[in-house]
């Protein structure tokens, strides 16, 4: 099993957990647009990280971890709407073969 197969599995039996005790809970009962919130403020952590790290390659760690938070609170958001991380890997998978232009012209 895949860690993102795992985390998807943790993701969901922690959505129906108490808030008070499970991080996981507590953003599910405050709703998708809190949900939304933290996946946009990680987004800006990452290009934060990114562009830090350009100049200062000891800094792609931080890359990484602000790449894993935005990974995980996404993975959240897909929860919330009873996707999974599968739905976004067989649509990539869906990609291959497609150019970059020919594939976006097509949405």
């Amino acid at each position: 099993m895949s860690v993102l197969e795992q985390l998807t599995e943790v993701l969901e039996q922690r959505k129906s957990q108490d808030p008070e005790t499970s991080y996981v809970a507590s953003l599910h009962s405050k709703g998708l647009n809190k949900i939304l919130e933290k996946v946009g403020e990680e987004a800006t952590e990452v290009i934060l990280a990114a562009k830090d790290a350009q100049n200062h390659p000891a800094q792609t760690i931080d890359v990484v971890k602000e790449t894993a938070d935005l990974w995980f609170h996404t993975m959240v958001m897909l929860s919330e709407l009873d996707l999974s991380a599968q739905d976004v890997l067989d649509e990539l998978a869906a990609r291959f073969g497609v150019g970059g232009h020919e594939e976006k012209a097509g949405r």
